[in-house]
């Protein structure tokens, strides 16, 4: 596809809803395991690496298969290991943050398809709050973590030998599903707020139970909280500013706890942000999360999807999962979900492509 061609393809899909035009490359992917820093916090995680997985726009030789999460999710449709477009000379680079307990393989729908366009694509494993590995009450509590982790990967791609010298520095964006969401805001410039989080436990959000994904973690962390040096180090600085300087916008699908952020510094956030979220969700209800977050943020695009929920923005289901994980996977028909895939999918090209020229 011509650049012009492109140009007026991505013109037309910001005027009506339109199915995504046609690819422009193949997809290759490949996957990381980046090196921390010396003062990466690892949150018990086993594994001392940020596991990224990467999706770029492959050449036309390129051989796509669809992929597998496991049995249960059918996780887009890529090469493995193929070899990169030779043209343009650089791309944009995507870094996203996936929702509490998920994966960077959860962001198949996405990731995908954003190559296909001409993005390169990193996705980070956050440790110790992935589902390749044994959650830790650190991993599901030290959120702010999650943005150093971004800090991270955004080094080691503009210095990895292969992708590197194809990034334009200049065109880096970022996004993120859940508390990747609010790992959106935080790279924006918001900062957290624990008084306030621990203050919306008394409301009928109940923020303070554990997750679906970590039914007990309010007595694990609470136990941690004491003995675990790492994780009062890393609470002396929650409050800190964890700004990306280098990301010049942010997407968010079904943003969490906003209610933790600092009010004054969301109203004071300047990239470009847009903001996704399903009428029906009960993880992070709309009028808590993303809609009070477009109300502080100057200038956001807001989304409400009719019918959409939580969970809408995993991966498709297969068979197979739709019988063993029905909360993950039942929130809609297969046909809906994938409808709502493509729709935000959309919405996150025609975001990109605008606010990275």
């Amino acid at each position: 596809m011509g650049k012009a061609v492109k140009s007026a393809c991505l013109f037309f899909l910001t005027l009506v809803a339109l199915p995504l035009c046609g690819a422009t490359y193949k997809v290759g992917e490949t996957t990381r395991q980046f090196p921390g820093n010396a003062d990466t916090n690892w949150r018990e995680a086993a594994t001392h690496a940020l596991v990224t997985v990467i999706w770029y726009p492959a050449g036309a030789a390129a051989n796509e298969r669809p992929q597998l999460l496991g049995d249960l999710f059918n996780a887009g449709t890529w090469a493995e290991n193929a070899q990169m477009a030779a043209e343009p000379a650089k791309f944009p680079l995507i870094l996203l943050s996936h929702g509490t307990g998920g994966s960077a393989l959860q962001f198949g729908w996405l990731g995908p398809v954003l190559a296909a366009h001409g993005f390169i694509i990193a996705a980070v494993n956050h440790p110790g709050n992935n589902a390749t590995e044994d959650y830790t009450p650190a991993g599901f509590t030290l959120w702010w973590e999650r943005a150093k982790d971004i800090f991270t990967v955004l080094d080691r791609m503009l210095a990895d030998p292969q992708f590197g010298p194809r990034i334009d520095a200049k065109r880096i964006g970022a996004g993120g599903f859940s508390l990747g969401g609010y790992t959106m805001m935080e790279l924006a410039g918001a900062t957290t707020n624990l008084v306030s989080f621990r203050n919306g436990c008394a409301t009928p959000m109940n923020l303070c139970d554990g997750p679906p994904e970590f039914p007990d973690l309010p007595a694990r962390v609470q136990q941690a909280m004491k003995t675990d040096p790492s994780i009062q180090a890393s609470l002396s600085h929650s409050s800190d500013s964890y700004r990306e300087l280098r990301i010049r916008a942010v997407f968010a699908v079904a943003p969490a706890i906003a209610v933790a952020l600092n009010p004054k510094s969301v109203s004071q956030i300047s990239v470009p942000v847009e903001l996704v979220v399903g009428s029906k969700d009960p993880i992070a209800p709309p009028a808590e999360n993303a809609q009070y977050l477009a109300k502080l943020i100057p200038g956001a695009k807001l989304t409400i999807l009719p019918g959409a929920s939580h969970y809408t923005f995993l991966d498709d289901c297969t068979e197979a999962g739709r019988a063993k994980l029905p909360q993950l996977c039942a929130t809609e028909s297969a046909a809906e979900r994938r409808g709502y895939h493509e729709r935000v999918a959309q919405m996150g090209l025609v975001f990109f492509e605008k606010n990275l020229q």
